[in-house]
């Protein structure tokens, strides 16, 4: 036991003179090369081991790495020098407690540009002596091209096409705005978190959004998986709130699919074509076509000819066939268009006169057998006892009193 931490103390001691070498180079030389811990001279060793960190600085290398904690073995240097690159934060630390936040560029540590961590340890001004904290630099790069995707299929209620299952994948874009923050909220003071510690979380989240927007009932399914760019930018905006909470910030947020069944795809896309044609006579198409597939198939019954002709098109069969056929009762109802008869005397045309003012005519004898009449549908005016209908009429009439 022992012995394994005075081999862990000796690569302490020489990762701080590789960073006295070459700092930009610390983290190749230290992994590239190799070295015989034991050559180190117990004296120089021991010299080492006290000596004051006076460069505090993160070679980023990892682009998968969102927190990388700086080694403070030893107590750091009053006027080290701090180097923040582009892409990083640099927060300190003082027994857990988040204290100040540094953001790009280089710095020379002293009381004033700390002060939270001044007042927490109970600094006065102009205090030279080394200290202790905890310094852990955070990557506020983008992290691209990160997947999610519904691990289980999505079920909604379309008011056309009934229950639906579906499932949907994509990618999104984030990184690290408030370093303290995600500290604080996610990733505490492990040594290292990385992009894919934190992406399950975030994929649970987009998919209980996604799952929200897409159950709401304000997107039909056909909108759902044909308006990808409309839906990608509803579920960004709703991930805003919970990223902000963790100290990060979406980017980009896409849809890049919304998967169907496939004879699902095959009947929405027939459906949008009804806007487009005359619905008669595509009932009609639709009809002979089943028909044609039963004739083909005897032993199909006729329910199964109804599923034949697909389920989105039953109710436009049945709103066809409940039209014709009130159309046909109205028919039924409606009383027989009314003859109309005129008739001629002395050179002049009367009328016109419908069935009943005729009969009552006859019976006063204003019209007589030889009385000329004419009706629509006669070539020429002829003797009222030559029309069917009112030959009856005189052959019902008693003859007159001698």
């Amino acid at each position: 036991m022992e012995h394994q931490r005075l081999q862990e103390d000796k690569e302490r001691a020489v990762a701080f003179v590789l960073r006295k070498i070459n700092l930009e180079n610390f983290h190749n030389l230290k992994w590239n090369i190799k070295f015989n811990l034991n050559f180190i001279p117990m004296g120089l060793f021991e010299k080492l081991r006290h000596e004051l960190i006076d460069i505090v600085e993160w070679p980023e290398q990892d682009p998968n790495l969102l927190v990388w904690k700086f080694p403070t073995d030893n107590e750091i240097k009053m006027g080290a020098k701090l180097t923040v690159r582009e892409g990083q934060q640099a927060v300190f630390l003082n027994k857990g407690q988040i204290a100040d936040v540094f953001q790009p560029g280089m710095y020379t540590l002293h009381t004033q540009n700390m002060p939270i961590l001044s007042k927490l340890l109970g600094w006065q001004y102009g205090f030279d002596s080394p200290f202790r904290s905890e310094v852990f630099f955070v990557s506020t790069r983008q992290a691209i091209d990160q997947k999610w995707g519904t691990k289980n299929s999505i079920t909604i209620s379309d008011a056309r096409f009934g229950l639906i299952e579906f499932r949907a994948f994509g990618t999104y874009a984030f990184k690290v705005a408030d370093a303290g923050k995600f500290l604080q909220e996610v990733a505490g003071v492990a040594r290292e978190y990385t992009t894919d510690e934190i992406g399950a979380q975030i994929r649970s989240i987009i998919v209980s959004h996604f799952t929200s927007a897409a159950t709401s009932g304000n997107l039909p399914i056909d909108k759902l998986a044909g308006s990808t760019d409309a839906l990608s930018s509803i579920i960004q905006d709703k991930l805003v709130t919970d990223f902000t909470e963790y100290g990060l910030q979406i980017k980009k947020f896409v849809v890049e699919n919304v998967s169907l069944p496939d004879d699902l795809k095959k009947e929405i896309f027939e459906y949008s074509r009804i806007n487009t044609i005359d619905i008669q006579k595509y009932t009609q198409w639709k009809v002979a076509n089943s028909i044609e597939t039963a004739a083909a198939n005897p032993g199909m019954t006729g329910a199964s000819i109804g599923i034949g002709v697909g389920l989105g098109y039953g109710n436009i069969l049945s709103n066809a066939f409940n039209q014709a056929n009130q159309k046909q009762q109205e028919q039924a109802t409606m009383p027989p268009p009314l003859t109309q008869y005129f008739t001629a005397a002395d050179g002049k045309q009367n009328g016109p006169y419908d069935a009943g003012q005729i009969q009552q005519m006859m019976q006063a004898g204003t019209i007589v057998r030889e009385t000329l009449v004419w009706k629509a549908g006669m070539a020429a005016w002829g003797k009222a006892e030559t029309v069917a209908e009112l030959a009856d009429h005189f052959n019902n009439v008693p003859p007159p009193i001698q």
